[in-house]
């Protein structure tokens, strides 16, 4: 039950943090012109393959005794296994966030201009308009955090009790020979994620019949 709440309130928090990061970021590269967009879309583009490894390193050199935040001692935490997975996830969400946003733009662009709302200023009513597609993104993003096993291994340290997520816990049993209680975490994180995926497909179906 540990391993199960603290790999919940890891990937959630940092699923959190990389939305309010991600969603503006992206609604705003979308509509946004400025010198070296193109290599901005680009670069947040390639960040969606970045390797949880290289994460984990960046975090780490960030977070160890000779990095610039290396006093507060957050290396083999919790807090670093979230910003680890921050990293990872943020560019996934602004990314997807910044196609969606470009497209509705391109579809909205002579209403909104007519209503006297400018690029910048569209940008809520545009994340508004596309939250049902967001959730998706966003839920893409969990995935991604939840799945995750290379970054906080190297940040976390896979201490027990202490920063030992499923992920983790899955591919240390199973290296030590106890496949089932392996099998037994890989279901538990599965049905997480299914049930997350459920409750938020099933909360669309109802906004969408709400709306009529």
């Amino acid at each position: 039950m540990d391993i199960v709440v603290l790999s919940l309130g890891v990937s959630l928090t940092a699923v959190l943090i990389a939305s309010i990061l991600g969603l503006p970021l992206g609604a705003t590269i979308a509509l946004a012109r400025f010198r070296g967009r193109d290599a901005v879309v680009v670069a947040i583009n390639a960040l969606m393959g970045l390797p949880p490894v290289v994460a984990g390193l960046f975090v780490y050199l960030l977070l160890s005794r000779s990095g610039p935040l290396g006093a507060y001692g957050l290396l083999f935490t919790p807090t670093a296994m979230v910003v680890a997975q921050v990293v990872l996830v943020t560019p996934i969400i602004a990314a997807l966030t910044r196609q969606i946003v470009d497209d509705l733009w391109r579809e909205y662009r002579d209403e909104l201009t007519s209503l006297g709302a400018g690029k910048l200023r569209a940008v809520p009513t545009l994340i508004w308009d596309a939250r049902l597609s967001l959730v998706t993104v966003v839920l893409a993003g969990l995935g991604r955090a939840m799945a995750e096993v290379g970054a906080i291994l190297v940040v976390g340290g896979n201490i027990a009790g202490v920063t030992r997520t499923m992920t983790t816990a899955i591919a240390l049993e199973t290296s030590k020979g106890d496949l089932a209680l392996a099998l037994g975490l890989g279901i538990v994180l599965l049905t997480l994620v299914l049930v997350i995926n459920a409750v938020a497909h099933f909360a669309g179906v109802a906004a969408r019949r709400a709306a009529g």
